[in-house]
């Protein structure tokens, strides 16, 4: 669906609300999952021991019956909440702006193991009982118990002193780490300050009817909208045209698998299974009808309660899904209704007493005929032919970088650095040798020519093409160079850049750059302007500050992920199915409620020291040059509070001199200070071994109040001809520039 997608601070705010909303879900999920395990390992110890005993083997079959039963309550209650959308919809209370002005709460310290005192020893422990009376009148009795009583009193002593140290030692980093807390609730109460001036902006703009301000109310609004079921979708685009005051919605729905298949689950005595009986196929017609039409009658509510300066005349509203399109056989956005309602037809219903399918036919909304089919409707009206730009929230439609053509992407990042306010040219026609796009900062002081270089590689650029761009650079008098790419850089190439007019852009830095111009783009099947890559900034072999276009935090922090397993577009998938893989989890909180993200690292080592920068493996050079070592950075793409991240190992590739290899992990570092150690829960590694490996399978670290930001998770060793992982737990001050330092990168 081509649209632009809205950036503005209610995008934030509303992204904020959907997070919320899915850490509720996960948590719900999370509860449910557990139950059911439960219950499960109830079964299977009562089958165990009903073997042979009548009593017992009758308990079970009415645990299992049970079970069905409950199964059967989980599809009744889905069917009724299904049918009560619309209900749920009026029950919440109407959105209102002002809400947005409201402060975020500055949530408390949390010390974690850092706010317990060292308990200080007990003397009384430590005393050696006197003999009796009548043992003492022995010297040699009385000359032993004082020599023990002179022993205790030394260990308690030490002990005590010992204790002391360490409380000290507690209570300084307890200092530390709260004056990192303070840092962060002054960079916090600022965010929420220019958060608040912004929206005052918005709001100022909303009131006075400005188009760009409407649409992005209204879509914030219906992104952010709560109480719908799970897995129901949130990606929608939005034109207000302000002559007729119309506001046009395309809004995704859920196919028809929301439905359940089963309408009960019955458990069978006599082979001791659990049978789902299928719902009838026009029950689940004519409750997936009933869905598209509340949900549209909801939508339409939402938009019309939020409206409280009755901005909007009438909306039009196309429901679609994602579906395969019989005429071409490819996956399309399949409309299967529309609807257009005035607001003072909206306003005479009482939605409450509704049937929601006569209700929306009434307004003259059109409903597929076969919608469990896919069939569509001609919608009343799009959003692109409103005119003016299209609001959005939610798309993964954006076009693979890695996909598209190669005249086609230089004339996409022409197109950026045209949006940037820079006067630009493609050559890809023209044969200029080296230089992709020319740019002209018109500025009479400081501008100048500018070559632009973009190379649409899956794997890291060599630090030669970086080279290459300096001499191309000199040789056309440009006053700087810039290379765009859809992969990465290693160290020696940030290394090379300093202090030159030459500006590294990797593929997660230009996603984040398409997306603050309204442009599309992805990298391969998971990342997005909204997650997925890394938007520069850090230490460590990142862009210095400043260096290149791409500015501001990451990009990753909301959402977005790579391919479910883990893999990088351009790595050798076969290879690694026989590797040794490193696969690391945590849950986070911060101090504001948002997840705290890790990066992991390697260090292919030689005598303690890693054999070259091009051997630290990390998010900007995620494999060594031998292909040996790849990190794999994830992230949850529903924004729960889940986190992974993973490292496989090929010891057959590793280069001849190398006996270690370091696996670390550490906080992101694009918000100075970087977030400590304390703020991780549950990180734990489990490991996946392949050949030529061996270790524990599975290692938990200790991370409560530690206020470093980086830590060593342990290592692989060479022994003989098998390499062994060795847990470690080390925390390492100073994040990922620490880790480099500790094993001799070369950095800034």
């Amino acid at each position: 669906m081509a649209g632009r997608r809205n950036n503005g601070v209610l995008a934030v705010w509303a992204e904020a609300q959907r997070q919320e909303q899915r850490r509720e879900e996960a948590r719900w999920r999370a509860q449910a999952t557990e139950q059911r395990r439960r219950e499960r390992e109830e079964r299977e110890a009562q089958k165990a021991a009903a073997r042979g005993e009548r009593e017992a083997q009758r308990a079970y079959q009415q645990g299992r019956e049970a079970e069905a039963a409950r199964r059967t309550a989980e599809l009744d209650a889905r069917v009724a909440e299904l049918s009560g959308l619309l209900t749920a919809g009026l029950g919440r209370p109407a959105f209102r702006p002002q809400a947005l002005l409201a402060a975020r709460p500055v949530p408390a310290f949390e010390p974690g193991r850092l706010g317990e005192p060292v308990p200080m020893p007990d003397q009384t422990r430590y005393r050696v009982p006197p003999p009796d009376p009548v043992q003492a009148r022995n010297p040699g009795v009385w000359q032993q118990y004082e020599q023990y009583a002179a022993q205790a009193r030394a260990r308690f002593e030490q002990d005590w002193y010992a204790a002391q140290a360490a409380e000290a030692d507690r209570q300084r980093r307890l200092a530390e780490y709260h004056g990192q807390y303070l840092e962060w609730v002054a960079r916090f109460r600022r965010e929420d300050e220019e958060r608040a001036a912004g929206t005052q902006e918005l709001l100022r703009r909303l009131r006075s009817g400005q188009a760009e301000a409407v649409q992005e109310y209204f879509t914030a609004v219906l992104y952010a909208s709560a109480a719908w079921p799970e897995g129901f979708p949130h990606r929608l685009v939005a034109a207000w045209e302000a002559s007729s005051r119309q506001l046009v919605v395309n809004w995704e729905l859920p196919g028809p698998e929301v439905v359940p298949a089963a309408g009960r689950v019955r458990y069978v005595r006599t082979d001791d299974r659990e049978a789902e009986v299928a719902r009838p196929a026009t029950e689940r017609k004519a409750l997936y009808r009933e869905v598209l039409a509340q949900s549209a009658l909801r939508v339409v509510t939402e938009l019309y309660r939020a409206d409280g300066d009755g901005l909007l005349a009438s909306v039009v509203l196309n429901g679609f899904v994602q579906g395969i399109d019989p005429a071409t056989g490819r996956e399309a956005e399949r409309f299967l209704t529309t609807v257009t309602v005035d607001r003072a037809e909206f306003a005479g219903l009482a939605l409450d007493r509704v049937a929601a399918v006569e209700c929306f036919q009434g307004l003259g909304g059109v409903l597929s005929a076969r919608p469990e089919r896919l069939d569509e409707v001609r919608p009343d009206r799009l959003p692109e032919t409103v005119g003016g730009s299209v609001a959005g929230q939610g798309g993964e439609d954006e076009p693979d970088l890695f996909a598209m053509d190669p005249i086609e992407f230089e004339e996409l990042i022409a197109e950026l650095f045209r949006l940037r306010g820079f006067r630009v040219m493609t050559t890809a026609r023209s044969g200029d040798a080296g230089v992709d796009v020319v740019a002209e900062d018109l500025d009479p002081v400081t501008g100048g020519r500018i070559v632009i270089q973009a190379k649409r590689y899956r794997s890291t650029v060599s630090p030669t093409a970086v080279r290459d761009l300096d001499s191309t650079v000199r040789h056309h008098g440009a006053i700087k160079g810039i290379l765009v790419t859809t992969a990465g850089f290693g160290p020696g190439s940030y290394e090379y850049i300093r202090n030159k007019p030459l500006t590294l852009v990797s593929g997660p830095e230009l996603v984040e750059l398409l997306a603050e111009q309204g442009l599309r783009g992805r990298l391969g099947d998971g990342s997005g302007p909204s997650g997925g890559g890394r938007a520069g900034g850090g230490t460590a072999g990142r862009a210095p500050s400043g260096s290149g276009p791409a500015g501001g935090p990451s990009a990753d922090a909301a959402s977005g992920s790579g391919p479910a397993n883990g893999r990088r577009p351009g790595d050798e998938p076969s290879a690694e199915d026989h590797a040794t893989t490193v696969a690391l989890s945590w849950r986070s909180r911060t101090a504001g409620g948002d997840a705290v993200e890790l990066d992991i690292s390697a260090f292919l080592c030689a005598g303690g020291k890693v054999l070259s920068d091009e051997h630290f493996v990390f998010f900007n050079n995620p494999q060594d040059p031998d292909g040996a070592v790849r990190v794999h950075p994830t992230r949850s793409v529903s924004g729960e509070p889940v986190r992974r991240a993973e490292l496989t190992l090929e010891p057959g590739r590793l280069a001849p001199g190398v006996d270690e290899v370091v696996v670390a992990v550490s906080t992101e570092e694009d918000d100075q200070p970087a977030l400590p150690l304390g703020y991780v829960h549950e990180l734990s590694a489990a490991v996946s071994f392949g050949p030529d490996t061996t270790g524990p399978a599975a290692w938990t670290a200790d991370t409560g109040g530690v206020p470093e930001t980086a830590l060593v998770i342990g290592s692989f060793q060479r022994r003989g001809g098998v390499w062994r992982f060795t847990p470690s737990g080390t925390a390492v001050p100073d994040g990922l520039a620490g880790l480099a330092v500790r094993w001799g990168v070369a950095i800034e």
